[in-house]
């Protein structure tokens, strides 16, 4: 067995593949050069993409930029738009004009955060304006549907922070000829049928029908729910995540628009509903919909009735009962360590969490960005870095449980057993009961954040907390007092910025209009 790792196998192509493909490619793969790194990605020809509307945090931004990919060519190829927050709708907060009770978690941080912590002083005018109003100009641009950046500005550059909506149908063979074409990827079409192993319990190599046997150093097991490696060859058990996040079925379903050139919202939409919640993502040529929720308190056929209603008035009675429903099923929870021996595990072959805040592709992102940055030159290193990856990636699905916690736990919603149940003492994480005491009387600021390269920041936590109008007993102390004078500058400059972004920004369909017919610059 060879010490040095040279040759790296992915098992499974999808986002999670070529993602951590094109990743390890374009920091350790040079072109015609056999010493350097040689990476296959192996990928049975009879699995399709799910091909659902999928939303991506800014991190995707940095995630294409590193690949050498063209911004403007994504977004052309892959029916992508900008997104530049979650909205939340009806989740429980303050009713608005509409009969509505809206908030945002916005992408961008308040104004100069870490100097100082806004939120302790917007909240005595929480009566008057909403946090996200108050520290950035994100949530009014999303209410009017307009673009984060201008025809002008550079591929990558903002005036607002942004991620995207993209189909995964289109994105994944899009990455797929890129990674192969560009970065030097081989690509293996077959299917596995069998491991064989080294005498210390390392895969030697993946057997393949068509090919035979495909050996390799490091093996990265991206197959998702078959789990091909860590699950099915090494029976790593699977840790459950239900009696936190009850939510384990999904309906999808694809959404034309009325008018070609209607407008694309610039934020994820996600509405809640008696059992569960309804995400609504706005490519160019349609919307990606769907009702995820709880099989416990909602059978199937109630929950297809839920989505249908949410529809229909995009596409009229006859037009909705024609649209074709896929059902998804969803199992919380995450494995007990994602390295093991020479294989580590990467997406859904490591876990999934329902999609509220779009955290799946960021956890591949971020996995795929630790293997390339970590990369063991040879087998004695690995054992160390397997364990460093285990203790971070444990503590980043601790984060995704009750950062998404959180937001059913601030519902005032009692009209469902399902929204009861979530306030359940005993359905809360306790190190969130931990945070949730604190919050009752200090604003949530950076102690709350714990470690470094957090998925959350602190000011995701204010957002929900204050957007859901949970409220805490500020302390008006000399501190306080000192920074007031700064504080109130900082909103006045805040409505200065948003009054002017309103009147240069174009919306988000008409900038991606603009963007297939001339491009972006790409200085």
């Amino acid at each position: 067995m060879s010490d040095q790792i040279k040759k790296i196998v992915i098992v499974g192509g999808g986002t999670a593949g070529w993602i951590t493909a094109g990743k390890i490619a374009a920091e350790h793969t040079i072109v015609g050069n056999s010493d350097s790194v040689q990476i296959y990605v192996v990928e049975s020809p009879n699995v399709m993409p799910i091909g659902v509307g999928e939303g991506t945090w800014p991190s995707m931004r940095e995630t294409l930029k590193e690949l050498g990919i063209s911004e403007a060519e994504f977004l052309t190829e892959c029916d992508a738009s900008f997104k530049q927050a979650s909205k939340f709708v009806n989740w429980g907060a303050n009713v608005s004009k509409n009969n509505e009770d809206i908030y945002y978690h916005p992408f961008s941080l308040p104004s100069q955060f870490h100097e100082i912590n806004l939120a302790k002083h917007w909240y005595k005018y929480r009566d008057q304006v909403s946090l996200s109003n108050a520290v950035c100009s994100q949530t009014i641009l999303c209410e009017h549907n307009l673009a984060p950046k201008q025809i002008t500005t550079p591929e990558y550059s903002f005036a607002n922070n942004y991620g995207y909506h993209f189909d995964a149908g289109k994105f994944v063979p899009f990455l797929q000829k890129h990674c192969i074409d560009k970065l030097g990827v081989t690509q293996v079409l077959g299917d596995i049928c069998g491991v064989n192993s080294h005498p210390n319990g390392d895969i030697k190599s993946v057997i393949t029908k068509e090919f035979g046997d495909i050996s390799g150093d490091l093996f990265i097991d991206c197959s998702g729910l078959h789990g091909l490696l860590l699950d099915k060859h090494y029976k790593i058990p699977f840790l459950s995540q239900q009696q936190f996040l009850f939510n384990d079925s999904a309906l999808a379903v694809q959404v034309p628009y009325k008018d070609p050139e209607q407008d694309i919202a610039s934020a994820t939409i996600s509405t809640a509903q008696k059992n569960g919640w309804i995400w609504d993502i706005g490519l160019q040529s349609r919307r990606g919909t769907g009702y995820v929720y709880s099989s416990a308190h909602c059978s199937d056929e109630e929950a297809e009735e839920t989505l249908r209603k949410y529809i229909s008035p995009s596409l009229g009675k006859q037009e909705q009962e024609k649209v074709n429903i896929r059902k998804l099923s969803i199992n919380p929870g995450h494995r007990e360590k994602f390295w093991h021996q020479n294989v580590v595990a990467v997406g859904m072959s490591a876990g999934f969490i329902e999609p509220l805040e779009a955290s799946a592709i960021a956890l591949i992102e971020q996995s795929a960005k630790f293997i390339a940055n970590q990369l063991p030159k040879n087998r004695a290193s690995m054992e160390h870095i397997a364990t460093r990856f285990n203790d971070k990636f444990l503590n980043r699905w601790q984060q995704i449980i009750e950062f998404l916690k959180l937001h059913y736990v601030l519902s005032n919603r009692t009209d469902s057993q399902y929204w009861l149940d979530n306030k359940a003492i005993n359905s809360i994480p306790e190190q969130l009961q931990t945070k949730l005491a604190l919050w009752k009387i200090q604003s949530p600021y950076n102690y709350d954040t714990r470690f470094t390269e957090e998925l959350f920041p602190s000011a995701s936590y204010q957002y929900v907390y204050y957007g859901m109008g949970a409220k805490t007993d500020i302390s008006f102390n000399r501190k306080y007092e000192l920074e007031t004078t700064k504080a109130e500058y900082l909103f006045q400059e805040n409505r200065k910025i948003t009054e002017q972004l309103l009147k240069v920004l174009p919306s988000n369909r008409a900038l991606l209009n603009k963007i297939k017919q001339f491009g972006l610059s790409k200085i």
